[in-house]
């Protein structure tokens, strides 16, 4: 579950195991890494990310997942549309020794023209009630009365920037259908197929609307969780086919 923190110390993450750790500051209005942060810096680090490896961040929020693929020797764009997330995850590299390309705009349009060998996201995912566009701190993880709003441009995008052979890395909940993304990937052109799970309780937000996420169908898809107790996570992986 997406949240936000009003905590502007220096932290230091949980790390996969093996990892160094990473030292994080996030300030107020910014996502702080979470469960789906670390599902998704394990997948990176199975990519074989190297020196050469041109890697895109869609939506970078602290910067941490741009930080550790390029401690891993990539050379990172890192994009978001909030000014502040990019001068979070600037000031991020520069407290663990990196450098990032920062780019401002809205996803893959932040860098016309440019072919990448990994594409990373973690957008926001969470089904919101109302049709109005989510506004001010919502914005770090309301994406729509589907939860896809974001989504959904990520899988159309994501082929065009990538370079042959490339790879995409996303991850999201089950609230917002797995089986789905993988259709809109294989649409796409992409060979897709779920390389990571990870189940955890529901937190406060989504806890907060669980009436109308019932009233969806939302709340009993994903595999092994129980209705208004848990959800899962998943990273989904694409190359092309």
């Amino acid at each position: 579950m997406r949240a936000l923190v009003d905590n502007r110390t220096l932290k230091q993450l949980p790390e996969p195991s093996s990892a160094p750790r990473l030292r994080c500051w996030v300030p107020r209005g910014v996502y702080a890494p979470q469960t789906d942060t670390r599902l998704l810096r394990q997948a990176i680090r199975r990519e074989g990310v190297s020196a050469g490896t041109d890697v895109l961040d869609l939506g970078t929020g602290s910067g941490m997942l741009a930080v550790e693929a390029a401690r891993l020797g990539g050379r990172v764009t890192a994009v978001d549309i909030s000014w502040r997330a990019l001068a979070t995850a600037r000031l991020n590299a520069l407290l663990n020794g990196q450098s990032l390309r920062v780019r401002h705009g809205d996803l893959a349009s932040a860098v016309p023209g440019s072919r990448f060998d990994l594409v990373i996201s973690n957008p926001p995912y969470v089904p919101a009630p109302g049709i109005a566009p989510p506004r001010g701190l919502a914005r770090a993880w309301d994406a729509g009365q589907d939860g896809r709003l974001l989504i959904d441009r990520i899988c159309d995008t994501a082929p065009t920037v990538l370079r042959p052979n490339g790879t995409l890395l996303i991850v999201h909940s089950h609230l917002c259908g797995v089986d789905a993304t993988l259709a809109r990937l294989e649409k796409a052109g992409l060979r897709a197929q779920v390389v990571d799970r990870a189940l955890l309780p529901y937190g406060r937000v989504l806890r907060s609307r669980l009436t109308w996420l019932r009233e969806q169908g939302l709340t009993a898809a994903g595999r092994g969780t129980d209705e208004g107790t848990t959800e899962e996570l998943v990273v989904i992986r694409g190359e092309h086919a």
